[in-house]
């Protein structure tokens, strides 16, 4: 079941992604040379967005907050591995000079608002 959850080209993103493209906005897509592999990368403004499941990155929503129903032991510390990790990524693409926005998956079914909150960030 769970290798049917992808890491690129989710649902999510892509519904940022068309969002995005559709307001004018080029990006470069997952970076592998900028620490996380960003989903979108601006390089001339140099932001980037990541696109994260609530649940796989343990985000405060009912979504986020759901734990694992079986094997616990395996899936807790590595869904919190995931958020220390999250964090770890953001603080180091700080140091190199990047600005980073995180769009959660539950954000994208109210895409006017989430387009507005991208809009800002990006300028």
């Amino acid at each position: 079941m769970m290798r049917a959850i992808k890491s690129k080209d989710s649902k999510p993103e892509m519904r940022v992604r068309r969002t995005l493209h559709a307001k004018g906005y080029r990006y470069r897509l997952h970076r592998r040379a900028l620490p996380g592999t960003p989903d979108l990368v601006f390089p001339s403004k140099k932001k980037v967005i990541f696109v994260n499941g609530c649940f796989w990155h343990s985000h405060d929503c009912k979504n986020g907050r759901r734990s694992p129903k079986s094997n616990k032991e395996y899936w807790e510390p590595k869904i919190a591995r995931n958020k220390e990790r999250d964090d770890e990524n953001i603080a180091a693409l700080a140091r190199l000079g990047w600005r980073s926005m995180t769009v959660w998956e539950c954000e994208t079914t109210d895409m006017k608002r989430t387009i507005a909150r991208m809009i800002k960030f990006l300028g």
